[in-house]
């Protein structure tokens, strides 16, 4: 499968036109991280390196085709003295398949405060998801193969009170990325479609239900770097209707929150034959 340099391969076709790369794959559909990070990455090619990426929110459209590459138009809704700001549509055959909007902010002074990190096992005590997994969901996550993910055990995740949903999982890019803070910040953005939305699922394990995400929002808080460990502590709020509501906080290994993340999905019901409701 392809690494994430090449999933996050990019073309300048224009000024402010560019093209994602199309990588191997065995899913039907776009990986909807990697239509993010690459509506990320062509954002950051429009900002001046003064500027960090801080938020985005994005709408997942369509459906990708995962055999086409997807052109991305980005719009300069925005350059201050503090503040960047721009919107990014990313399309195929014509038609917009995702569209996002990214902030970008040159960095102030001010107070400082944040959650604190659950208490969870260590990474290194629990086992790599590859050893432990069905044959058939093995297959499914060698998508992910360049990723050591590695879930809490139900049994230890810390659990709030009043929170009706709950999942924990360490994760990390296996091999060493470039010290460029951006491409972690993309590298991010590219893993945090990743399981999310099955902290809607927990409490509903024999549901069978046809899920795909409907709209992304992350903020990056601190530096970090995704080829170190981060703790991606779930929870989903709400689920009805056909819709789940999840969020995440990111914390790295020294406690340091570094991003948090809220996405809608579509959990709808499967009726038999393996049609939805």
């Amino acid at each position: 499968m392809a690494t994430i340099e090449e999933a996050l391969e990019i073309e300048r076709l224009e000024r402010d036109i560019f093209r994602g790369a199309s990588t191997k794959t065995q899913l039907p559909r776009t990986f909807g991280g990697q239509v993010a990070g690459q509506a990320l990455v062509s954002a950051v090619r429009t900002v001046d390196p003064q500027f960090q990426v801080h938020s985005l929110h994005g709408y997942f459209l369509r459906p990708g085709n995962p055999e086409e590459r997807t052109v991305y138009l980005v719009d300069r809704i925005r350059d201050g003295r503090s503040f960047c700001t721009r919107r990014v549509t990313g399309v195929q055959d014509g038609k917009a398949i995702f569209t996002m909007s990214a902030s970008f902010h040159s960095g102030d002074q001010g107070p400082e405060h944040q959650d604190v990190m659950p208490l969870v096992s260590e990474p290194e005590g629990l086992p790599d998801a590859q050893t432990t997994m069905s044959p058939e969901r093995l297959w499914a996550m060698r998508e992910w193969e360049h990723w050591d993910i590695r879930p809490v055990p139900p049994g230890e995740v810390s659990r709030r009170d009043g929170v009706v949903s709950q999942q924990q999982v360490w994760f990390r890019y296996r091999h060493p990325l470039p010290d460029d803070p951006l491409f972690h910040v993309c590298t991010l953005a590219y893993m945090s479609d990743m399981t999310l939305l099955g902290s809607s699922k927990v409490i509903h394990p024999d549901e069978e239900t046809q899920n795909a995400s409907l709209d992304h929002a992350m903020w990056f808080l601190r530096p970090f770097r995704a080829d170190d460990w981060l703790l991606y502590d779930q929870s989903s709020p709400s689920a009805g209707f056909g819709r789940a509501l999840t969020g995440g906080k990111i914390f790295n290994r020294q406690g340091e929150l570094v991003a948090a993340v809220v996405q809608e999905g579509l959990i709808r019901t499967m009726r038999e034959g393996g049609q939805h409701g």
